[in-house]
C-alpha cells in the first residue's frame, strides 16, 4: 500500500477515525492491527519474520533486564543479534554472496548450481530489523528499561507511517510516546497537515518527474552521451531526495496528526558543505544509528588516526551494504567512506585557506557547497547505476564525444524544483524547519496554493513505488 495512492488515503482516513474517537488503550490496539494489515498488504507471509524478530526481542530484552550475570546478558544479546541478522543476511545478502561465489568459482571452470536459491526481499526488514535490534542493545547498555506490555512493544516496532522506510526510530524516543496517552492538538493538525502536503510535493511532482528522465540514462548507458547523461545525475540527486525525504515528510505528518513526533530524518542535505556535515543532514536516523551501534564500538577516533579512519571505512562500507545487495552501493559506501577521510586530512589546508572578509567568508561557503555537490552527485552516480562496469561507460559518454543533448531533462528540472528550492532555503537561513508555518497568512496559503497546483498539474499518482522500499 504506497503512501501515493486512494486506498493509503482511505485507509488512513477510516483509521484515523476510530482513532480520534477511541481512549489510550483502544488507540493502541488500532495502530496494532492497522499497523499489521499496512505490512500484510505488501506480503501477509512475511508478517511472521516481522513477529519472530519483535518476539526474539521482546523476551531477550526482558531477560537481559532481570539478570546481573554479564555472561548470561552477552549470551542474550547475541541471541538478539544473531536472529537479527541472520535473517537480515539470509533474505538480504544470500543471494548477493551466494552469486559473488558462483562467479568466482567459474573463473576457475567450476559451477557451484548447488548456492543457487530464489528468494523474496522483504519490504522493510532492513528498517524493522535495526529498529527492534537496537531496543536490546538499549537494555544491554542500561539506557532503555523494558516495556512490561508486548503489544505496546509491537506498536513500537510497526508503527505504520514509519514502518518500511523509516526513520528508523530508538525506543528511547518512540516507545514512551506509544506508552502514555497522546493528546491532538491543533498545532501538531497544523504541521502535520504541511509535512503531508510538502511530501506529497516531493514524492509525486519531483521524485516522480524526475524518475523517467533518470532511467532513460541509466537504463541504456552505452546510448546516453553529453549533457544527458550529466542532466541524468543532476535529476537522480533530486529523484531520490524527493522520493525518500517526502516519504519521511509523510511519515511524520501522518504521525504528528496522532499525537506522535517521530524524529527529523532530512535536513536540506544538498546546503551540506562536506561529508561530515552531509550525514548529519541526509537519512539522519541511519547516520546516527552507524555512530552510536558501530562506529564507536569499533573505537570511534579514540584510537589515533590510522584506527579512526579504520572505523570510518568500516562504518561507510556496511553502511552501502545496508542500502542494498551488490556491488554498487558498497563502491557508493567505501567512496563517502574515503571522502571523510579525506576531509579529515584537509582540515588543516581548509582552515589556512579561510577567507577572514565576510564577503569572502560567504563566497567561501557556495563554493564549498558547490564543489561538494558535484561529489554527492559522483556518490549518487555509484548507487544508481546496475552495474560497476556501467559508471566508467557513463563518464566516458558525458565527455566523450559531447553533445548538448538533455535539453528536455533540465527544461524539467528549471521548472519544478524552483518551490522545493524556496522552502529549503528559507528553511536553512532560518534554522527553522517549520518557518513556513510562521509566515503571514497571505504567503504562506500561496505557497500551499502553488505546491496543491504542481500536485494536480504534474503529479504522477499510483505510479512508481518509492525507491527506499527496496532496502
Amino acid at each position: 500500500m504506497l503512501f501515493n495512492s486512494i486506498d493509503f488515503v482511505l485507509f488512513f482516513a477510516l483509521v484515523y477515525g476510530l482513532y480520534l474517537v477511541l481512549n489510550h488503550r483502544a488507540q493502541n490496539w488500532v495502530l496494532l492491527v492497522a499497523s499489521n494489515f499496512f505490512y500484510g498488504c505488501w506480503d501477509w507471509r512475511f508478517l511472521f519474520l516481522l513477529w519472530f524478530t519483535m518476539t526474539v526481542d521482546f523476551f531477550c530484552g526482558r531477560a537481559i533486564h532481570r539478570t546481573e550475570d554479564p555472561r548470561a546478558r552477552k549470551r542474550l544479546l547475541l541471541l538478539s543479534l544473531v536472529s537479527n541478522l541472520g535473517i537480515l543476511f539470509f533474505f538480504k545478502y544470500f543471494g548477493f554472496f551466494s552469486a559473488s561465489l558462483q562467479e568466482l568459482f567459474r573463473s576457475f571452470g567450476v559451477e557451484l548450481s548447488w548456492v543457487t536459491l530464489n528468494i523474496v526481499l522483504p519490504v522493510g526488514i532492513s528498517f524493522y530489523t535495526f529498529q527492534s535490534m537496537s531496543y536490546t542493545i538499549d537494555i544491554y547498555r542500561r539506557q532503555l528499561q523494558p516495556t512490561t506490555r508486548f503489544d505496546d512493544f509491537v506498536v513500537f516496532v510497526t508503527f505504520f507511517p514509519q514502518l518500511v522506510a523509516g526513520p528508523i526510530e530508538r525506543a528511547s524516543h518512540l516507545l514512551p510516546q506509544v506508552l502514555r496517552p497522546r493528546v491532538v492538538t491543533y498545532s501538531l493538525v497544523r504541521e502535520g497537515a504541511w509535512l503531508i502536503l510538502l511530501g506529497y510535493f516531493k514524492k509525486v511532482v519531483i521524485a516522480d518527474n524526475m524518475a523517467p528522465l533518470v532511467a532513460a540514462v541509466f537504463d541504456h548507458p552505452e546510448q546516453a552521451h553529453g549533457l544527458s547523461v550529466a542532466a541524468a545525475i543532476v535529476a537522480f540527486a533530486f529523484q531520490i531526495y524527493g522520493d525518500f525525504s517526502g516519504y519521511t515528510d509523510i511519515a511524520r505528518g501522518t504521525s504528528k496528526l496522532m499525537g506522535f513526533d517521530i524524529m527529523l530524518n532530512f535536513r536540506m542535505p544538498y546546503f551540506a558543505l562536506n561529508p561530515q556535515d552531509f550525514w548529519k543532514r541526509w537519512h539522519i536516523s541511519l547516520s546516527t544509528w552507524l555512530r552510536d551501534y558501530l562506529y564507536i564500538p569499533l573505537g570511534g577516533n579514540r584510537g589515533g588516526p590510522v584506527a579512526t579512519y579504520r572505523n570510518l571505512s568500516l562504518t561507510m562500507l556496511l553502511g552501502g551494504l545496508w542500502h542494498g545487495a551488490a556491488w554498487h552501493f558498497v563502491a557508493w559506501g567505501a567512496f563517502h567512506g574515503l571522502l571523510l577521510i579525506a576531509h579529515r586530512l584537509a582540515l588543516p589546508v581548509l582552515e589556512l585557506v579561510r577567507p577572514a572578509s565576510a564577503a569572502g567568508q560567504r563566497a567561501w561557503w557556495l563554493l564549498r557547497m558547490a564543489v561538494f555537490f558535484v561529489f554527492t552527485c559522483f556518490g549518487w552516480l555509484l548507487f544508481r547505476v546496475d552495474r560497476l562496469s556501467d559508471v566508467p561507460l557513463l563518464l566516458g559518454n558525458m565527455f566523450q564525444p559531447f553533445a548538448w543533448n538533455g535539453k528536455m531533462a533540465l527544461l524539467t528540472m528549471a521548472c519544478l524544483l524552483p518551490p522545493l528550492l524556496l522552502v529549503d532555503i528559507v528553511q536553512e537561513k532560518s534554522g527553522d524547519m517549520m518557518v513556513v508555518k510562521r509566515w503571514p497568512a497571505p504567503f504562506r496559503l500561496a505557497l500551499y496554493g502553488v505546491l496543491f497546483a504542481y500536485i494536480v498539474m504534474t503529479g504522477w499518482v499510483e505510479r512508481i513505488e518509492f525507491i527506499y522500499f527496496q532496502f
